[in-house]
């Protein structure tokens, strides 16, 4: 399952990647906002990363104005990798290389086309695992307070 969410800089983009899901037929929860009302973004990050971190989601995307803000929220919950990726090539390495588990996209930075393009690369593409394994490993470390 995909855990989404986004604050009002990027509820337009979250709705557009929530049509593609339904189109696909992958299942998603989807944590707020639903409209493009002034919210604060950081305890709808935090929702999104503790649903993967409990469990209940496989991975997670957020949105806001520019990706930034819910990665900064999200990556503040242990075990969280997000990401903000503007391209395919990020979405595609964040994925390959770092095991991202959240990526973090912006509405005011990319539009509805580019943001579920994004989506479905970040969804379709596996960790490689091998030595960016010890990579991954060594960021647990960090926060562990080891490196």
């Amino acid at each position: 399952m995909i855990a989404l969410g986004a604050d009002h800089g990027g509820v337009l983009i979250k709705d557009a990647i929530k049509k593609y899901l339904d189109s696909e037929k992958i299942a998603y929860k989807d944590f707020g906002t639903f409209d493009e009302e002034s919210i604060d973004y950081a305890p709808i990050a935090a929702q999104v990363a503790h649903s993967i971190i409990n469990g209940e989601a496989e991975r997670g995307i957020l949105c806001c104005g520019t990706g930034i803000g819910m990665s900064i929220a999200a990556n503040k919950v242990k075990g969280i990798r997000a990401s903000v990726c503007t391209n395919a090539f990020c979405a595609e390495m964040t994925r390959r290389h770092n095991n991202s588990n959240i990526l973090c996209l912006g509405g005011r930075v990319i539009d509805e086309k580019q943001a579920v393009e994004l989506a479905k690369i970040y969804i379709e593409t596996e960790f490689e695992g091998g030595r960016h394994q010890r990579r991954i490993d060594e960021i647990a470390a960090i926060e562990r307070g080891e490196l």
